[in-house]
């Protein structure tokens, strides 16, 4: 594991990637890309989940492995919440220029309409399909701008989300940020679960990522929301997955990915 003089853990270095990563495969890859995003290319079909590639208001510790004007098209952008390391706006700008469509929570959907995007605001639980894929939105509890004196409106718990998604070749969990919840650890087994792996008490936090983790004992965790933004001082972008490792049965399975690197996906058999 290699640390910043601050201390904070970072991946290893960036795998870049290109036009390659979106062409027809017979099998479904996912790149993680820095932050909480993730592209899913299942056979042709290509999906990014909270991509954040560049307008952040952070300093990066790591390079991105795609340009947003590099991206050639995309099926579907999955926003799990408005948070701008979540819905980047200059992003998803330049995303929508060669995406299909948008799909996140009613909420988020809103501001993206306002924007000039085609989104698609659901309920959750709600089930929606993208190319032969099915997804289905899973609850998310982060209404952290609640505790702030200067909010502008009063958040709900269905402004959150994460997405369960069903490709030919395994379910994915992308559970999004959240604290923890009873209905988190009696989800489906999945293939690939994207971690939300952080300090804060915002988020699944330490003890309630080994709860998650052991709850699906063979399911491959793909850590996301660690190692990428600058910020020492902020448990929201700090984790330490060595700490995690020790604590989850089944170590093996937990994936410290450079940003860009190639998981593929495989059915665990697990039910």
């Amino acid at each position: 594991m290699n640390f910043t003089p601050s201390g904070q853990a970072v991946p290893p270095a960036t795998q870049p990637f290109g036009a390659e990563a979106f062409t027809t495969i017979n099998h479904t890859e996912i790149r993680w890309l820095g932050s909480a995003g993730f592209l899913i290319n299942s056979r042709g079909v290509n999906i990014m989940v909270d991509p954040l590639l560049l307008g952040f208001d952070m300093p990066h510790l790591i390079e991105m492995p795609i340009a947003a004007e590099n991206v050639p098209f995309l099926d579907a952008v999955l926003i799990t919440h408005v948070d701008n390391d979540h819905y980047s706006v200059p992003t998803n700008r330049i995303l929508s220029k060669v995406t299909k469509e948008f799909h996140t929570t009613n909420y988020v959907a809103l501001l993206m309409q306002e924007e000039g995007f085609k989104a698609f605001g659901h309920n959750i639980h709600d089930e929606f399909g993208i190319a032969g894929i099915r997804v289905k939105l899973t609850p998310a509890d982060h209404a952290w701008q609640n505790m702030m004196p200067d909010r502008t409106r009063e958040f709900k718990m269905e402004d959150y989300c994460g997405f369960w998604i069903e490709t030919p070749d395994g379910n994915i969990w992308a559970p999004g940020d959240s604290r923890l919840l009873n209905e988190h650890l009696q989800m489906p087994h999945a293939d690939a679960i994207f971690f939300d792996f952080s300090d804060s008490s915002w988020h699944f936090g330490l003890e309630g990522a080994v709860k998650i983790a052991n709850v699906y004992p063979n399911t491959p965790l793909l850590l996301c929301h660690w190692g990428s933004v600058d910020a020492p001082h902020m448990k929201e972008f700090n984790g330490n997955p060595e700490e995690l490792i020790k604590r989850v049965v089944n170590p093996e399975r937990v994936f410290v990915l450079a940003p860009g690197e190639v998981f593929t996906l495989k059915k665990t058999g697990t039910k």
